[in-house]
């Protein structure tokens, strides 16, 4: 078996994991308007993987800056 291919299985497994924790964080309810924050966490959470129950607990905001006058 190729060495990428088997990188491509442990990148799989490492993004399934990371949706299932973001599953069980409740990130995907319909909770209707959802911003760049939402969205961005749910990334982050699902990229971070298995390292979510090892306590990392990504958040991410969206600072739009306001116009300069």
């Amino acid at each position: 078996m190729r060495a990428g291919s088997i990188g491509g299985v442990i990148v799989a497994i490492w993004l399934v994991l990371g949706v299932v924790a973001a599953f069980e964080r409740g990130y995907f309810n319909d909770s209707g308007d959802a911003g760049c924050a939402e969205a961005g966490t749910v990334i982050v959470t699902v990229v971070a993987g298995p390292l979510n129950w090892l306590g990392v607990n990504p958040k991410i905001t969206c600072d739009v800056p306001e116009p300069s006058k």
